[in-house]
């Protein structure tokens, strides 16, 4: 079974940044695309960012680009999450998802493997 482990989340002001760290159990880590949800408080799970793991291709949803920044290290099995101009509409719970395949898509559904979540909080 594939664990995923998510860090770096915490409390910060608007304006600030954090970086969220996720580290894959997965051998085949190096061929899954790798997705970044969030989920704020009283909505739905919702997309964030993903990479490729064919090309390195990278993939945002329209809210955070500009200010997000996603990253993978193969070698160590990591994918990063780098928050930038943080605004309190990013607080949620953020997850790290992985896919059998190695293509990104911006669907829940379509991720096998999830972390617990990392709670990020941006006050005004």
């Amino acid at each position: 079974q594939v664990q995923l482990v998510e860090s770096g989340g915490g409390l910060v002001q608007a304006g600030g940044s954090l970086r969220l760290s996720c580290v894959s159990s997965a051998p085949t880590f190096s061929g899954s695309a790798m997705g970044w949800f969030r989920q704020p408080p009283g909505k739905e799970r919702e997309f964030v960012a993903a990479v490729s793991g064919a090309d390195g291709s990278k993939y945002y949803a329209d809210s955070v680009k500009g200010r997000f920044t996603i990253s993978r290290d193969n070698a160590k099995n990591m994918v990063y999450l780098q928050m930038n101009s943080l605004k309190p509409g990013d607080t949620a719970v953020y997850y790290c998802a992985q896919r059998a395949s190695a293509y990104t898509t911006n669907q829940p559904w379509a991720y096998d493997y999830w972390g617990q979540g990392t709670q990020v909080t941006v006050s005004s």
